[in-house]
């Protein structure tokens, strides 16, 4: 009798023979037009009313189209952004923090006490205010998943406390100014035009390298691929956007050529899109992040699951933190100085309306870190766009307000119809 075969070895970077063909285009509209209908928008919301936004100040205003003011757009939402990427990752737990703006402000003044005060160089200064937010967040954290304190009252306390914090540091009201030009050079200072195209390339090139490996590995699951025509589409999409944004930013914008020239992309949007890629990796990429998403969802069924339901709590407010402390670092670098208004007034306001109108959900579970740069562009929109036009601070509050109102009553409706189906 002949002994059986031995098995063929299984190999993972081959695709699997029973793997159904890659749906088509057509396929995946019909898909995405269901997800529409069952209230699943997305981002959706933001993209629609960034391009009227857009449009309508353009019209009204046709410097809004200039390079320099889509600069100054950008460098303006740098903090708020930041600080809305944070949120991100505590709202998806279906919580709240509303002490991330006077966070910043208590980060931002330890980076300045302790380079201007002190003398340390950049990196220890930098590194001593995002530890400082990690501290404040791991103390928010505990007292929300340990003491079990509901985050509102938590945070809305330390709103309140970290305002003192930062009267105290500042000897209450001594503005710090800011010398080294290294921490200057984040929100002030540009990418040569050719070290942008690079840029661009190389976002390009890590785009489609994701895509494919994500298709790639779909397929050795048994999953349908991503069709060629899609990925084509993707690509093409992000090169034509980014590269007409880097050379409409590599043109003179300087109003005076003479004294000095002002071209190239602030250097503030690649650390933000660096932030953006590292959060998108870790929520969609890493059991880490699936815990995320899990603990928003169901926070009983994940602890039913075996997930540490307190550590994932505390991390996210540590994350959040450490990434308000970044955005206290971009408000003191553009402002060359720190005040005690530094991650007041309308700061957290900002950053939660970012990630609101982004689309991440207030209720958890729902929303994606780049939904706070969507979100982040929105609000800057509206405030750039409506200062251009002449209109008074109250009035940009009032629309701003109602944007974010509008907002969360989608979310609210799209999830009431996504549970009724």
């Amino acid at each position: 009798m002949n002994a059986p075969a031995p098995a063929a070895s299984h190999r993972t970077d081959q695709p699997a023979a029973d793997a159904p063909p890659a749906p088509t285009l057509g396929d995946l509209t019909r898909t995405y037009v269901a997800q529409l209908r069952a209230g699943e928008l997305g981002a959706l919301p933001a993209l629609g009313g960034l391009v009227v936004l857009g449009v309508f100040f353009a019209v009204l205003r046709p410097v809004f189209l200039s390079n320099l003011n889509f600069a100054n757009l950008l460098t303006q939402s740098a903090g708020s952004i930041a600080i809305a990427m944070g949120l991100v990752f505590v709202l998806l737990l279906g919580e709240i923090d509303l002490s991330a703006g006077y966070a910043s402000g208590v980060c931002a003044a330890v980076l300045a006490i302790l380079l201007t005060n002190h003398g340390w160089p950049w990196y220890a200064a930098v590194a001593a205010a995002v530890l400082t937010g990690a501290a404040i967040g791991l103390l928010l954290g505990t007292l929300v998943a340990k003491v079990g304190i509901p985050s509102f009252v938590v945070t809305l306390a330390a709103f309140l406390g970290f305002q003192g914090i930062v009267l105290i540091l500042l000897k209450e009201g001594t503005n710090i100014s800011l010398h080294d030009p290294t921490v200057l050079a984040i929100a002030n200072d540009n990418l040569s035009p050719a070290l942008g195209w690079i840029l661009l390339a190389g976002c390009v090139a890590t785009s489609t390298a994701l895509q494919l490996r994500r298709s790639r590995t779909r397929r050795n699951r048994g999953l349908p691929g991503t069709p060629a025509a899609l990925l084509a589409a993707r690509t093409a999409t992000i090169a034509i956007v980014g590269g007409a944004a880097v050379f409409f930013l590599n043109e003179e914008r300087s109003r005076n050529v003479v004294v000095a020239s002002l071209k190239g992309v602030p250097l503030v949007v690649p650390l933000i899109a660096a932030l953006v890629l590292a959060g998108t990796f870790i929520l969609q990429r890493t059991r880490y992040g699936l815990h995320i998403y899990a603990v928003g969802g169901s926070a009983e069924a994940a602890r039913r699951a075996g997930i540490n339901v307190p550590l994932i709590r505390i991390s996210a407010f540590v994350i959040c933190s450490c990434l308000a402390a970044v955005g206290g670092i971009i408000a003191a670098s553009r402002g060359n100085s720190v005040d005690p208004n530094t991650g007041g007034s309308n700061v957290l306001l900002l950053a939660v309306g970012s990630a609101v109108i982004g689309g991440t959900s207030l209720f958890g579970g729902r929303g994606r870190v780049v939904d706070a740069v969507l979100g982040g562009l929105v609000v800057a929109v509206i405030q750039n766009g409506m200062g251009l036009m002449g209109y008074s601070s109250g009035v940009k509050y009032a629309v701003t307000g109602s944007v974010l109102l509008v907002a969360a009553g989608v979310d609210a409706l799209s999830r009431r119809r996504s549970v009724q189906r």
